[in-house]
């Protein structure tokens, strides 16, 4: 009973998808994190099921792209594009760790925010218009990745600030345990992506790994640690840069031509 609360607290937490409530206390919270990838999985199946869909019925790849590049939002309701915003807000004040730890409270988005955001989802938009069917599969199994990878930092790195939502999941973690089990999710991901599809699936893994290395350096120099709103920075950086290499690896390999 307690791994399915931890399971009902990771999607009531990290995703739109309506669960019943499971109680928010140090048990139920202990292996939560371990079903953050699967919110990744359910992401992914249905960006698969679009892409289905738009072959079935012969809509347009403008009209897939529109809807695929929304689909995480949608599904996850925004929470880590909110934590991107703010964290585009924050970076971009060049202010001192500790007030860009306080613009990161600020509730309210900034024009750099607002900026970016556009911009995020316009490159999103033309990952999706350009990609491959091989790479969309590829991309689907990434949404695991980005959530394991994200997942592994919560216990592992060091947070900016003891409270907040990073601060609550990594004080009520079985760090060990969850940490073991996010690096299993993020290497059988990585395999899968590079087993069916070499070239993009490498590329896709590396962009991953370097956008996670740059997630440590920044958030440690520009805020002295993580918080749960670089953490949705990291996450949906992290999935635009596979698409990206996904679509590099198809650009080397001719199959734009």
């Amino acid at each position: 009973m307690r791994i399915f609360n931890a399971f009902l607290i990771a999607f009531a937490t990290y995703s739109r998808i309506p669960v019943p409530q499971a109680e928010w206390n140090e048990k139920n919270m202990k292996y939560s994190i371990c079903f953050f990838p699967v919110v990744g999985a359910v992401v992914g199946a249905i960006l698969f099921a679009w892409y289905f869909l738009c072959g079935l019925f012969g809509f347009n790849s403008i009209f897939f792209a529109a809807i695929a590049a929304c689909i995480p939002t949608f599904v996850t309701g925004g929470i880590h594009m909110d934590g991107y915003c703010d964290t585009i807000d924050a970076l971009s004040s060049y202010q001192p760790a500790e007030r860009k730890l306080e613009i990161l409270k600020d509730s309210n988005a900034g024009a750099f925010a607002v900026i970016k955001n556009t911009v995020y989802y316009l490159l999103y938009f033309a990952c999706f218009t350009q990609i491959s069917e091989t790479g969309i599969f590829i991309l689907t199994i990434g949404y695991v990745l980005s959530r394991a990878l994200s997942g592994l930092a919560i216990v592992t790195f060091k947070l900016a600030r003891g409270s907040g939502l990073a601060a609550t999941f990594k004080e009520a973690s079985h760090k060990k345990i969850v940490a073991s089990v996010m690096i299993v999710f993020a290497v059988i991901s990585a395999l899968a992506m590079i087993l069916i599809y070499p070239v993009g699936g490498s590329f896709a893994a590396v962009s991953a790994l370097l956008m996670f290395i740059y997630y440590r350096f920044m958030s440690y120099k520009q805020f002295g640690g993580i918080t749960g709103d670089i953490a949705g920075f990291f996450l949906v950086m992290c999935e635009l840069c596979m698409a990206f290499g996904i679509i590099i690896s198809e650009g080397v390999l001719g199959i734009w031509n």
